[in-house]
């Protein structure tokens, strides 16, 4: 059994230094995620854990964003 954990930080911050909204950067974290995922399943790893998103960070965003 592997177990593999990613903390997902700076979405917002890669859409917003290349002047994109920030939908752009959570669309390319999550075509990221598929590449991790599939790269996982070929390498057999049995568990990944995602962390996406705080509590914390939800007061910070707008409810489009979330």
């Amino acid at each position: 059994m592997k177990h593999l954990a990613i903390i997902m930080d700076g979405n917002r911050r890669w859409a917003r230094e290349r002047f994109l909204p920030v939908i752009f950067g959570h669309k390319a974290g999550f075509d990221t995620v598929k590449k991790i995922a599939a790269l996982a399943q070929k390498k057999w790893i049995s568990y990944l854990t995602l962390w996406a998103l705080s509590t914390e960070n939800l007061v910070k965003r707008d409810a489009e964003e979330i």
